[in-house]
Formats: C-alpha cells, sequence, structure tokens
C-alpha cells in the first residue's frame, strides 16, 4: 500500500463529478505547410519529367502550384531546397508570390533546416511538412509536427485547384449575367 502522498501522484486530477473540462487549443495562429522541394519534384511525374530537362522551371513550376494553393488555404507556406553541396553557400529565403522559398545554407541539408523549423513552429502553430522521405516522417512527428507524403499533397493540390476553377466559372457567370440585368433595368426604367 502506497503512503497518501504517493497515491496522489496517481490519482486522476479531474473527475466527471467536477463536470465537463476545458480543453485548451493547442494552436493559435496561421498553419504552417513546409514542403520539402526536391523530394516533392521527384515524386511527382509532371514535375520529375521537367526536371530531366530543367530542374530550374521544375522549382519554378512548384512554387507557382504552392502559391496558388496558399490562396485558397490561407495558410503559410515554406518551401525548402537544398542547396548545402554548394560551396560557400550562406542560403537564402526569398518571398515568392506570397509563399517562402529557402535555399539552405552550405553543409545544411532540407530535412535539418525542416526539422528545425517544424520543431519551433510546431509550439504555437499547426505544422504539416511535406515530404516522402520516412525516416524525415518519424523525425517530425517526434517533433509536434504533422505528415503529409507527396502523394497527399498532390491531391490536395489537386482538390484546391478544383475550388479555384468553379470560383472562375462562378465568376464569369455573375459577370456575363450583369450587363443583361443592367438592360433589363434601363428597359424598365424607360417604361416608367
Amino acid at each position: 500500500m502506497l503512503p497518501n502522498e504517493e497515491r496522489r501522484k496517481y490519482e486522476p486530477r479531474h473527475s466527471l463529478e467536477e463536470g465537463p473540462r476545458e480543453i485548451k487549443p493547442r494552436f493559435t495562429g496561421e498553419e504552417y505547410l513546409l514542403v520539402d522541394g526536391y523530394n516533392v519534384i521527384f515524386a511527382w511525374d509532371e514535375l520529375r519529367k521537367l526536371a530531366e530537362t530543367s530542374v530550374d522551371a521544375a522549382r519554378r513550376v512548384l512554387a507557382d502550384v504552392l502559391a496558388n494553393f496558399r490562396g485558397v488555404k490561407k495558410n503559410e507556406v515554406i518551401l525548402v531546397f537544398d542547396a548545402y553541396k554548394v560551396e560557400g553557400n550562406r542560403g537564402s529565403v526569398e518571398e515568392y508570390h506570397g509563399i517562402s522559398v529557402v535555399y539552405t545554407k552550405e553543409a545544411e541539408t532540407a530535412d535539418t533546416y525542416i526539422e528545425k523549423t517544424a520543431h519551433k513552429l510546431s509550439k504555437k502553430h499547426k505544422v504539416y511538412v511535406a515530404t516522402s522521405d520516412g525516416p524525415e516522417q518519424m523525425i517530425i512527428l517526434g517533433s509536434g509536427a504533422l505528415r503529409m507524403t507527396a502523394a497527399e499533397l498532390h491531391s490536395e493540390i489537386g482538390l484546391a485547384k478544383t475550388q479555384i476553377d468553379e470560383f472562375i466559372k462562378r465568376s464569369r457567370l455573375i459577370n456575363r449575367a450583369r450587363p443583361v440585368e443592367e438592360a433589363f433595368k434601363k428597359a424598365e426604367e424607360k417604361k416608367s
């Protein structure tokens, strides 16, 4: 038998008799999406084919796709590319159509950058990391971030593109109807 002090350590701190317990939201502020750039490029067929002729073009297309995705999802997007083999590279962060594009510094991999950033951000924000790298996914989950495979990101972007297309279609229909409505109004005014 445990003494009273020891027993209290193991007793529940909240009982159902006390009524409902307030659950505080863990995340505040923006939602983040960290993307392992080269991992996604070489996981998506269309970008991998493009990269065979121009890696720079594949990076640009991925950045454009993610900028459009951000416009629908309203989250912060950080696209990370390895530049660790570039001698003397000090790394850089560029803003591109509302997303951050990071090129890691010499001797720093995209995985390392993503792990540090995910760990830091996930303390206050909901963070998703898009990569199909299995070991990287395990580390990300351990830091409190959520994983998303490259295929899942591709699917999410497809859904967002459908939403964009539907919005544009509705907008065009509304804009086409306005002149007709105005003509009817003018005709009614003339009759009166």
